[in-house]
């Protein structure tokens, strides 16, 4: 019982109200109190290194939830207060979330657009089912700029397609296109969502996507809020990368594409029940779900 109360009153609930209520002594609960404190002491003392530990090796990406799922993946137990507290007594601060600021896709273009085809459409329940995608510039020393273009899988937040390059031309996101393709092999009837840019909307990635069997989609008009998912993809790199200017493009493909690596295979997911993209699709797959690994279904073809 002891034990219960001062659970909750770290959590800010009034020990007298908690003794009473629970018909329990404040002097017998605070004497219990000060028999634990040097076991508590002690296992703060083991736990404070661990904690140090996974802030740094995730690069003071993880905040205290993180952290808490990161420890007991490896068999500590503890709660985020706790190590909440022992980062402020550390003096360890994870990089904070910037508010999320909507930008708008320069659509002026005459190649035609694609529907929304999920603005009524229920979320995914399988991976491959819909793949979002969008490009971000990269900044270069000397005022130049790089272009990533990527493709993530709503369902998984895996990033399954990635191309980095000068420009942000046709060519750009067919090779990011091709490359997702390549390695999902999806099957049919994916949806593939983006923006109005001119340069999904081009002949020949028009015909990739054909030739895949995909159904292409589109953001409304000047509506960012469509595509927000890969808003808030580009938003966690550029933020736990603290992206500034680049010296050379080799340091910046080097660095994105090991963060993109990181992304899938490291780094954990709050929207996934805190579990890596990989890990997600690992066991959505091992549970027999049709829809949770990924592949084509027999007798599709897909090609790019």
């Amino acid at each position: 019982m002891y034990a219960v109360i001062n659970d909750l009153q770290e959590q800010g609930v009034p020990v007298a109200a908690l003794c009473e209520t629970l018909d329990v002594s404040r002097s017998g609960y605070y004497a219990w109190r000060r028999g634990c404190r040097s076991s508590r002491a002690e296992e703060d003392r083991c736990l404070t290194p661990q904690v140090r530990a996974v802030f740094w090796e995730h690069k003071r990406r993880y905040g205290a939830r993180r952290i808490v799922r990161e420890l007991s993946k490896h068999g500590t137990s503890c709660g985020p207060r706790r190590v909440a507290r022992l980062m402020r007594e550390m003096g360890l601060k994870a990089i904070q979330p910037k508010s999320f600021r909507p930008r708008t896709t320069d659509s002026r273009h005459r190649l035609g657009y694609s529907p929304n085809l999920l603005s009524a459409s229920p979320m995914p329940r399988g991976v491959d089912r819909v793949w979002v995608g969008d490009i971000t510039y990269i900044p270069m020393d000397g005022n130049g700029f790089l272009y990533l273009a990527l493709l993530m899988d709503l369902y998984s937040r895996r990033i399954v397609g990635h191309q980095m390059q000068a420009n942000m031309k046709e060519p750009l996101v067919l090779a990011a296109l091709r490359f997702a393709i390549a390695g999902r092999q999806p099957g049919v009837d994916l949806i593939h969502h983006t923006d109005r840019g001119g340069q999904y909307a081009g002949n020949e990635y028009r015909r990739v996507l054909a030739r895949a069997r995909m159904r292409q989609s589109m953001s409304r008009a000047d509506n960012c809020y469509d595509n927000a998912f890969m808003e808030s993809c580009f938003g966690s790199i550029k933020r736990e990368l603290e992206m500034e200017c680049y010296a050379n493009e080799a340091i910046a493909r080097k660095e994105i594409f090991e963060y993109i690596r990181y992304y899938n295979t490291r780094r954990l997911h709050s929207s996934l029940g805190y579990l890596t993209p990989e890990e997600f699709e690992a066991i959505k797959h091992a549970r027999g779900d049709p829809h949770g690994g990924p592949g084509r279904p027999k007798n599709s073809s897909s090609r790019a």
